[in-house]
């Protein structure tokens, strides 16, 4: 049973470091160049010899947006260049038809997910047409827990652009708001109105979608409580099935758009506890179940059932209900899981369309995990999703005598044992109430990467 969210903020300001959000184990910072396109095929088809075939999970990024959210920290191409997308698509099908064949026909497709940038900078049309290029190269599950979600900015979609996107196929999307307080918006160079907002989420509804989320983000420039709680208040008028919200990293130094910030108009330490604060109290108020890291949902939501039966999944994609799959990742700078391995594609546009040009599958670094790798991931992805290290369990599945396997991260383990964010038990670790809000902490003692000096700082703050 998962224990119930307890605010502690004496004990957060103690644990606020830069760490992992672990999306992934091992993570981006320990790919390197020698996993190729030829280590990818291998994967593939190490993955297609498993004896119960594994699903697959598809993410297609879009870079382009029209203008730059200042906060921003994800691969983004800024233009009004509509016409780029054609070229774009051009050579994303070509990589669609270059890796679908290495993937045996009888492995479905049970999740779609297009990212940004802003994915619906492409035209409903456009979307459309990539969806069909994707079912006429992959098998599409038709089981009613199939996903094709899509990424929104609401300043550049219509109610009729809901419509034709759920004829496409589309049942879930993920609306960016941030804060609608106009000196935030401001700020950010994000300006958004609520009813425009609004009349998004109500399409989706009309339209049979069958989930919709809302991004925040606390730590914004001039954000204050009563402001973020007006903010609040309106979305949860809204009653988006699941919430996201996100701590703003200030990291000018990795992310050239943040350096257009008046970084004196950020919210001091205390000022961004209490927005925390105030988020999860009025959400929890609201009846949202605190799912872990960022993430809400209704009780009904699906996010939320799977969470209570054990069968909560995290990746790239973030949480996700389809644990038995392999995710592609399609696009400049996606990242696939396939079995045993991780690989991105290049993270600039020139290059990614160079490979394709060439004939070759863009792959440009990646890693294999070791066994070491795999259980660590695997513990890890419990404790993420379940609050749980399931000492048992570990020990039967990888052969390891897990306190002498581990005994330099129980003894990192220790002082957090102390502070009361985890209780240890002879058959499993379990996350306390206390330390729900400190996931990163407690994975961080069990990351074997993370005991390797460093030249720079590669991670936000954990608050």
């Amino acid at each position: 049973m998962i224990p119930n969210l307890a605010f502690d903020a004496e004990l957060l300001r103690r644990y606020d470091r830069p760490g992992p959000r672990y999306t992934s184990y091992p993570t981006a910072p320990q790919f390197t160049a020698s996993f190729d396109a030829d280590a990818l095929r291998r994967a593939i088809e190490d993955s297609n010899g498993d004896p119960i075939p594994r699903r697959l999970s598809i993410y297609v990024h879009v870079p382009f947006c029209l203008s730059p959210c200042f906060y921003c920290g994800c691969n983004r191409v800024i233009t009004r260049d509509k016409t780029r997308a054609d070229a774009y698509l051009t050579h994303l099908c070509r990589e669609i038809a270059a890796i679908a064949p290495l993937f045996d026909r009888d492995r479905e497709v049970i999740q779609l997910h297009f990212g940004g940038g802003t994915p619906n900078f492409l035209s409903p049309s456009q979307l459309r047409c990539t969806v069909d290029v994707l079912k006429r190269h992959f098998r599409f599950s038709e089981a009613t827990d199939r996903d094709i979600s899509i990424e929104l900015d609401p300043r550049t979609v219509s109610p009729q652009d809901i419509a034709e996107l759920a004829q496409a196929g589309f049942n879930r999307a993920s609306l960016g708001v941030q804060d609608f307080d106009p000196a935030v918006q401001e700020a950010v160079n994000r300006v958004q109105g609520i009813e425009q907002t609004r009349a998004v989420v109500d399409a989706c509804r009309t339209h049979g979608f069958r989930s919709v989320n809302i991004d925040l983000i606390y730590g914004l420039p001039n954000q204050t409580l009563d402001g973020f709680r007006r903010t609040l208040e309106t979305v949860i008028a809204m009653h988006p099935d699941r919430l996201a919200v996100y701590s703003y990293a200030h990291l000018p130094d990795m992310f050239k758009a943040q350096r257009q910030l008046d970084a004196s108009l950020l919210p001091d330490a205390e000022t961004k506890l209490g927005l925390l604060q105030l988020a999860i109290e009025t959400l929890t108020a609201a009846g949202y179940v605190y799912i872990g890291m960022d993430h809400f949902a209704l009780p009904d939501d699906e996010l939320a059932q799977a969470q209570e039966r054990g069968g909560l999944h995290r990746n790239f994609m973030g949480y996700t209900t389809h644990a038995d799959s392999d995710l592609i990742g399609l696009g400049v700078s996606s990242i696939s899981h396939i079995g045993d391995s991780y690989s991105q594609n290049p993270r600039d546009l020139p290059s990614w369309q160079i490979a394709l040009d060439e004939g070759r599958l863009p792959v440009f670094r990646g890693m294999v995990l070791s066994e070491d790798d795999q259980l660590r991931a695997d513990l890890i992805q419990r404790l993420m999703c379940q609050g749980e290290i399931p000492i048992s369990a570990l020990e039967r599945r990888y052969g390891i005598d897990f306190p002498v396997y581990f005994a330099d991260a129980m003894e990192r383990l220790r002082p957090l044992e102390a502070d009361g964010l985890v209780s240890v038990y002879p058959d499993r670790i379990e996350v306390t109430a206390r330390g729900r809000m400190l996931l990163r902490n407690i994975a961080m003692c069990f990351d074997r990467y993370l005991q390797q000096p460093v030249d720079t700082p590669r991670f936000s703050k954990a608050i």
